[in-house]
């Protein structure tokens, strides 16, 4: 990926945007259970967050890589499955939603990255400073290291030295500090209603999300 993205994109108004449109889906239903979110829609979303991951370096390469994978399954799978409950039907029908590459473990995957930004942007706008170790290291012991071994850990430990500041990151993604804030905001408000509603999908079907 290039060092720095094209002027005219604008990632994290991209992001907060998706996730609105999500979020609206889901407000404008008197029964957020009932709701049919789409896996076109929720996998065109996620994939906006894709250059975030990339822009963190070698730190988040490991989650670059899986998240870009597991959001690819799902834009395809989006042809012949309509909505995110169809995904967890279809696999538990099968008895297939823990198999390795499965579309049900697949979105669970996608969900921790969505939730790893969410956190990470918290971090930030909380963090007084320019380096992004404290926030990316805080973001990542919560999302993703309870499931990740040693080796890995200590991979990404050792990568926290290679982050980006934030005045370089914000240079990735074509923003100044205040607009930068406020499209962090935007996005943290934006998923984490969408956040919620997959974690419900699991454990509404007794399949839990810790694994």
């Amino acid at each position: 990926m290039a060092d720095s993205l094209e002027s005219s994109q604008k990632p994290l108004r991209k992001m907060g945007d998706a996730f609105k449109e999500l979020a609206a889906t889901l407000n404008n239903s008197t029964q957020q259970q009932n709701v049919e979110l789409g896996v076109e829609p929720f996998s065109h979303a996620c994939s906006l967050v894709s250059p975030l991951f990339g822009c963190l370096g070698i730190a988040f390469k490991f989650a670059e890589m899986d998240y870009v994978a597991k959001v690819r399954d799902l834009a395809e799978v989006s042809q012949q499955i309509g909505t995110l409950n169809a995904i967890l039907d279809g696999d538990v029908k099968t008895k297939t939603v823990r198999i390795a590459g499965s579309h049900t473990r697949n979105l669970l995957r996608v969900k921790r990255g969505v939730d790893m930004v969410r956190v990470l942007f918290e971090q930030i706008l909380a963090t007084e400073g320019n380096s992004l170790r404290d926030p990316a290291s805080k973001a990542y012991d919560q999302v993703f290291a309870p499931y990740h071994g040693w080796i890995i850990r200590k991979a990404v430990a050792a990568g926290m030295y290679a982050l980006p500041t934030k005045a370089e990151l914000l240079q990735k993604l074509n923003e100044d500090e205040s607009s930068a804030k406020v499209q962090m905001q935007n996005y943290i408000t934006a998923s984490a209603p969408v956040i919620s509603y997959v974690e419900n999908l699991f454990i509404s079907r007794e399949l839990g999300t810790d694994w």
